[in-house]
């Protein structure tokens, strides 16, 4: 099968594992890559996989629209990980029913909890359709054109498909940089209930100090049920009188364990990779988005922990935040250190100029293809990325305070109320969501981004409320900031905001939001004037790499469409050392000894560290090692949406849930780095283990019937 387009020369691993790169389409997985598949003893027929009811991919589910999961009933129950689930978790949580600190448990079809926005999707069928759209005229359109056709198409397929079955919907996706594009259809099922979750020292034992980092203990898992109508048997809204589904397949699950070499594969979602992305856009990414990300980042987290430690609701109301946002925060920081070390833009340089000299003998894209064409584009945009990544750090989706959330959804994206045809009587208004943010908290993050954001950002890229801040507030940004939660009717939940009266404009929030928006204006459109130009390109060299190398099977890059990876359980040199291919439960408790000394990311309830001190774990005992396995290796390719993935042996029988990579390998969205990247996955038995002995959650275990 494909291998690396520039290979790294490493100390080879003690290991008997060899990595099998790829992130592969089900529907059309090449036969070369099926054989291979089954050389590494995956036992079963080329069918089993995407064909029939019983196909496991039937069994596999996108979660919520950013993770991965898998059935594991009849009753359709589903795994996924613990901080997938986080945020439905913390949705429920009070200080007096902490369900993220304490866990939570249901006994009954009835005290499984319901999850508002939360769904989870089954694919039903993916093909190809460039030739369609070819056929409609796609590739005679302008660059700035073709995203707009294809959504346009995509429009007329959905209203079409749903005159025909209105539970089902249809995503239209580029593949191969735009090369080829794909249809997928999928079922959505938006009556989805929290099951089973462990106390967050358990499900996210570790925390920062370990995230991305092996060895891990981490049980990283949690337990949620779709439910659906009693009449159909189909997708519902939420319903008291909604019945457990009856899944056409479910992953049976094993206890029988693994031992180095076993054939281990990963079927999920995985978000995004840029594996074909030249290595002018290697640096852009380095230097332009990953730097800027975990810079401001560190910024507010260190607010947000700061007064999370200092009280038990704001750490409720900041739990899911901070942990999203740390968690690229050290990703961003290990890519880079990964992307330094291996020489990977010189690499990607040396594999180009290849190309070049295949170009000029074969004369394939020649006067289209044009790598200084494509050098000075990435010149000309640097400065406007850079400050893009920290604009959207700072005051795009990704903030955390709620004065700017407010203020820009008022510029786009708030709904207007009050009666048609009289524009006097047209409001917004905010509910209360003081559940959700902390007064003193926001207030400091976002002083203090304000102050970072002026200290890395371009003059020509700063919103013109700093010269308020410089001439009002004397360069005070905490007074400013005082004055615009204290001042701005935007701050007034449930308070009636009429948008054409007098007055509205000079709101300082309202003030605040459109200098934003303006700024964002200026950087986008410094942007635009180069992105077409460099997708083309970007495209292109996509081309004349799958041309070059067209008697090999080539997988495009992930855009979060169901993917098959595989390879082997096994471990590798970390630090010049064997690291081990699995952790045991001797190893947490030894880390529990740690938390108790004070290292907060170890601590965990007493209850925990007397279950995992048993002398016998019974069924759960790994029958190789006499062991209890907590967590295992893996060379199986994974990103980012692969969180939650199950992992199956070559029986097709669930062996754990994907949930990390390894630090010493997080280039792997850019570069696949075969002596280094490893899956991190939570056994399975380590995952029943604790729903039977510390939730006694007996029900459940039946349910799965794991053999």
């Amino acid at each position: 099968m494909k291998k690396l387009l520039f290979t790294l020369v490493l100390i080879c691993s003690l290991s008997s594992v060899h990595a099998d790169e790829g992130m592969w389409t089900l529907y059309n997985l090449p036969n070369a890559v099926y054989e291979t598949m089954k050389q590494e003893n995956f036992e079963l027929p080329y069918s089993a996989l995407y064909q029939g009811d019983n196909a496991i991919k039937n069994c596999v589910v996108n979660f919520g629209g950013y993770c991965s999961g898998v059935v594991v009933s009849p009753n359709g129950l589903v795994f996924t990980n613990h901080h997938c689930g986080f945020e439905a978790i913390r949705s429920h949580s009070t200080v007096e029913h902490d369900y993220m600190l304490n866990g939570f448990v249901s006994n009954s079809y009835e005290e499984e909890l319901p999850n508002e926005d939360l769904f989870v999707s089954f694919m039903v069928e993916q093909k190809d359709i460039t030739a369609y759209l070819d056929s409609l005229g796609l590739n005679k359109l302008a660059e700035v054109e073709r995203s707009h056709f294809v959504d346009s198409i995509e429009n007329m397929m959905l209203k079409e498909i749903a005159k025909q079955d209105s539970t089902l919907r249809v995503e239209i996706k580029p593949f191969y940089e735009g090369n080829q594009y794909y249809l997928t259809t999928y079922r959505d099922y938006h009556d989805v209930r929290l099951v089973f979750a462990l106390p967050k020292s358990m499900g996210k034992f570790g925390g920062e100090t370990d995230n991305w980092m092996w060895p891990r203990q981490t049980c990283d898992f949690s337990v949620f049920r779709v439910y659906v109508d009693p009449k159909t048997g189909g997708p519902a809204k939420y319903s008291k009188d909604n019945v457990p589904m009856k899944p056409r397949m479910w992953a049976p699950v094993s206890l029988q364990g693994y031992v180095p070499g076993s054939f281990s594969m990963t079927i999920g979602y995985p978000g995004s990779t840029s594996r074909y992305l030249s290595s002018y856009g290697i640096k852009e990414r380095r230097d332009a988005e990953n730097k800027p990300r975990y810079q401001t980042r560190e910024v507010k987290q260190d607010i947000m922990i700061r007064h999370m430690r200092a009280d038990e609701a704001v750490r409720i109301k900041y739990d899911s935040k901070y942990a999203q946002s740390s968690n690229y925060w050290k990703n961003s920081i290990g890519m880079n250190k990964c992307i330094d070390s291996i020489g990977l833009i010189q690499q990607k340089a040396q594999f180009e100029q290849k190309i070049r000299q295949w170009q000029d003998s074969t004369g394939f894209l020649m006067g289209k293809l044009d790598f200084e064409k494509l050098e000075k584009l990435y010149e000309r945009r640097f400065n406007a990325v850079r400050a893009l990544t920290f604009y959207n750090e700072t005051f795009g989706r990704r903030n955390t305070d709620e004065m700017t959330r407010r203020a820009v959804r008022v510029q786009n994206g708030a709904i207007i109320k009050g009666k048609d045809g009289k524009p006097k009587s047209n409001y917004i208004e905010f509910k209360n969501n003081s559940d959700e943010w902390d007064y003193d908290t926001d207030r400091e993050i976002l002083a203090a981004l304000l102050k970072h954001y002026r200290d890395q950002v371009e003059i020509k890229y700063q919103p013109d409320f700093y010269n308020i801040i410089d001439h009002d507030y004397k360069g005070d940004y905490q007074k400013f900031v005082n004055e615009l939660y204290k001042k701005s009717k935007l701050m007034k939940s449930g308070k009636k905001i009429y948008v054409n009266k007098k007055g509205y404009h000079k709101d300082p929030a309202v003030m605040y939001g459109e200098s934003l928006i303006s700024t964002l204006a200026d950087i986008r459109t410094d942007i635009i004037s180069t992105i077409d130009s460099i997708d083309i390109q970007e495209r292109y060299l996509c081309a004349a790499k799958l041309r070059m190398e067209e008697d090999m099977p080539n997988y495009s890059d992930a855009n979060f469409t169901m993917r098959l990876s595989y390879g082997q359980v096994g471990e590798y040199l970390l630090a010049g050392k064997p690291s081990g291919y699995y952790t045991t439960a001797e190893s947490i408790v030894e880390k529990m000894k740690q938390g108790e000394q004070g290292v907060i990311d170890y601590e965990a309830e007493p209850i925990m560290k007397e279950l995992l001190s048993a002398k016998d774990f019974g069924k759960y005992t790994d029958k190789t090692t006499g062991k209890m396995h907590l967590c295992f290796l893996s060379n199986n390719d994974i990103t980012g949406g692969n969180s939650g993935s199950p992992m199956f042996n070559g029986k097709g029988e669930l062996i754990g849930l994907a949930f990390d990579g390894n630090w010493d390998s997080l280039s792997s969205d850019i570069f696949f780095d075969s002596q280094l990247a490893r899956c991190i996955g939570v056994d399975i038995r380590y995952v029943l283990y604790m729903m039977e002995s510390w939730g006694k959650a007996d029900r459940l275990i039946k349910e799965i019937g794991a053999k």
